[in-house]
């Protein structure tokens, strides 16, 4: 299983290019799974289902399961966010994981940045981004800029620096 990072700040695009990119890696036939960081509190299920009932009754795992997916639900109370290898234990056996978010993790990634949205650079900062993506012309960059329409380009540049998951 490889991994590989999709970082940058909030509305710059990230959810849409890793749509985008688990598209274009699946056409190669690639098993991708992905990982989103949130910083805020999220809810999968909804007031009303079963499994929310049951959560709200005080179960702290709730699994749903059908014939065509599952979902495990745990609660963490005062405990411990899980780091990302963590969580990487508990996917299946794919080729490759695209993260979203976890900017200041140790793997590769790649900083998206949106024309109009003034943001720190990450690049500068971080050796584990490989390359920017971006959607305006950018120069004098310390890693190579991978126009945010060249959806192709993108998918190289993430399998070919996607490194085995620990």
């Amino acid at each position: 299983m490889k991994i590989f990072g999709i970082a940058g700040f909030k509305n710059t695009g990230k959810t849409t290019l890793i749509v985008d990119l688990v598209r274009v890696l699946r056409a190669r036939g690639l098993r991708v799974a992905t990982i989103k960081h949130a910083h805020h509190e999220f809810d999968i299920d909804h007031p009303g289902k079963d499994s929310f009932k049951h959560r709200e009754a005080g179960a702290e795992e709730v699994i749903v399961a059908s014939s065509r997916r599952w979902a495990h639900i745990r609660e963490l109370g005062a405990g411990e966010e899980p780091g990302l290898q963590e969580l990487l234990g508990h996917l299946a056996d794919v080729d490759l994981v695209l993260v979203e978010g976890y900017k200041h993790g140790d793997h590769p990634k790649l900083e998206l940045r949106r024309a109009g949205i003034d943001t720190h650079k990450l690049a500068e900062l971080d050796e584990n981004i490989v390359a920017i993506v971006s959607d305006e012309e950018i120069r004098d960059e310390v890693v190579a800029v991978i126009d945010r329409a060249d959806i192709e380009a993108i998918a190289d540049s993430v399998t070919s620096n996607a490194v085995d998951a620990q």
